[in-house]
Order: structure tokens, then sequence, then C-alpha cells
């Protein structure tokens, strides 16, 4: 019995041959570039896809251009300047504003009221707090809405930098350039230039050695 002859193959295209893409349209690359292959699209479009579930930002953020996320972030109602770079797992609440060429680092909770001004550099687990006496409940025994409180700001100023673990409470500024060392509880104003550490966090010196020598930071 005979064998089927098996098909003539069909002669190789030309190396120099242009490939053609989507839509018969040639690949990018000119000559001999890749073909477009629809599975390896697809993967990225399922990558694209899960990365904007990852991170939760609201139609009302204002975000400057050249703003960096991580994933898993949450912001809303705020205002990120450029170059700024948000860490994964921070919030940022509405009416809070981030300067730009800013550091905020991971799990850090930045809330309404709160104005982080250029250059400041946030550690990780950093949470401000805007409420000096907070209530779950009004005084009817119902759950507070916003007209049960008030706002209460607190500023960073330009270049100042706060340590991993600190927590920065209401009514409170941070002065330009100022450190606030990690772990303290800062419950009042922090003069620029100044380094303060501690819970209640506490000045121990300044960046300025005249500064020091004069004992001012005494």
């Amino acid at each position: 019995m005979k064998r089927p002859a098996k098909p003539a193959k069909r002669p190789a295209p030309p190396r120099a041959a242009q490939r053609l893409g989507r839509a018969g349209r040639p690949a990018p690359g000119g000559a001999g570039a890749r073909a477009y292959q629809p599975k390896r699209d697809a993967r990225r479009s399922r990558a694209g896809a899960r990365a904007n579930q990852w991170l939760a930002i609201a139609p009302d953020v204002r975000l400057a251009p050249g703003v960096k996320l991580s994933k898993f972030i949450n912001l809303y109602g705020c205002s990120i300047g450029g170059n700024t770079k948000i860490g994964a797992f921070v919030e940022v609440q509405k009416n809070a504003a981030i300067g730009a060429n800013c550091k905020i680092s991971s799990h850090t909770f930045v809330c309404e009221g709160v104005t982080i001004e250029d250059g400041v550099f946030v550690g990780h687990g950093v949470v401000f707090i805007n409420d000096t006496y907070p209530r779950a409940v009004n005084p009817g025994g119902e759950l507070q809405t916003e007209a049960d409180w008030k706002v209460e700001k607190t500023i960073v100023k330009a270049g100042a930098s706060i340590g991993s673990g600190a927590t920065i409470l209401a009514n409170v500024t941070i002065g330009e350039q100022a450190i606030v060392g990690a772990g303290s509880v800062v419950t009042r104003d922090v003069p620029p230039r100044a380094i303060v550490a501690g819970n209640p966090a506490k000045l121990l010196r300044y960046l300025d050695p005249a500064r020091d020598a004069a004992g001012t930071a005494r």
C-alpha cells in the first residue's frame, strides 16, 4: 500500500520580508520586526486590568505630571504635586494636599486637612490626626457625620522629614527642613530646622551649629 504523498512545503519568505501586524499593517520596527501576537497582548491587557484594581483613585484626584504611584493605594479628593512618589498601602483623603518632589512611604495615612509642602520626606507608617477629641457617635447616640465635628488642620513645611512610625496630632505645624525622629508623637509645633524625637516629641537640637552654641536649643 502506497502512503499518501506529503504536501509540498511552502517556500520560506525572504528574511528581509516585512511581517504584517494587526489589521495587515506593517509591524513596528520595519523589516523583520516581530509580528503581532494576540496572546501576548491579551496577557498585557489582563495585567493592566489587575493594576487598575490595585489602584483606588477617585476621579476628583488632581495628579501633576511625573507622579509615581505604587500598588494598593487609596486617593480621593486630594492633590499630588509633580514628581512625588506615593508608596504602597497609602491613603490620602479629601482636602489633603501634597506638594511636588515629595516621598510618601508605604502604609502612611494622610487625613483630611493635612498640607504637605514641596520636598517633604514621610517615612513608613506615619499617621496624621485631624480631630483632637474624636467620637464615634454624637450626643444622640447616632454615628457622627461631617456636621458633628470640625477638621483641624496640620501643615508640614517644605523640606521637612518625618521618620517612620511617627504620629502627628492635629493643629501642628512642622517647620521647614525640620526632622521628626522615628516613632515620635508630635503634639505641638516644631521649629524650622529643629530635630525632635520622643513621646511627646521634644526638641533635641537644631541643624544650625551656631544656633545650638548660643543655647537656643536647650
